[in-house]
């Protein structure tokens, strides 16, 4: 197996990984946290936003931002891996990191800034209806992208003729 494929395979995988996360949060996480109380549901969103900074996640999410990229340089010239490479790296850069970069990441400081036990019911109850339903909202945009990357990536690996 040439090391172009092995890259490939193991961008796949990552890219793979990163979209299942954000499609089990679409499927179910929201939906059991929106069960929950205004406070305990504030509590539940800061511990798993602070939880998920792990290197387990950042091997996912950071290895695909890193090999899709190298993955669509690697098959440059080589028809059509390259464009589903290509459309791939858009995608995940786009509708993945950039989104959360410039949308959920923001919206997570805010609210690990946010004192739950020092402030009312009031305005705890303000801190979840401007969180949740964005945060939500653009989950479900990376949830979309993922699956696209996913879709190209693994139509590159089909149409690759290199092993």
């Amino acid at each position: 197996m040439k090391m172009t494929t092995l890259v490939l395979i193991i961008t796949a995988v990552l890219t793979a990984l990163i979209g299942g996360l954000f499609y089990a949060y679409s499927c179910s996480v929201v939906l059991g946290l929106g069960k929950l109380s205004d406070t305990e549901y504030l509590k539940a969103m800061q511990n798993i936003n602070r939880e998920i900074l792990n290197p387990v996640f950042f091997m996912s999410f950071m290895g695909t931002v890193l090999l899709l990229p190298v993955s669509t340089f690697l098959f440059r010239g080589q028809q059509p891996v390259f464009i589903f490479l290509l459309l791939a790296t858009l995608a995940y850069l786009i509708g993945v990191f950039g989104v959360t970069v410039a949308g959920n990441v923001p919206m997570n400081d805010a609210l690990d800034k946010f004192d739950i036990s020092g402030s009312t019911a009031e305005a705890i109850r303000q801190m979840r209806d401007n969180f949740e339903n964005r945060w939500n909202f653009l989950n479900n945009i990376r949830t979309v992208f993922s699956v696209i990357s996913i879709i190209f990536v693994v139509c590159a690996c089909i149409w690759n003729r290199e092993v």
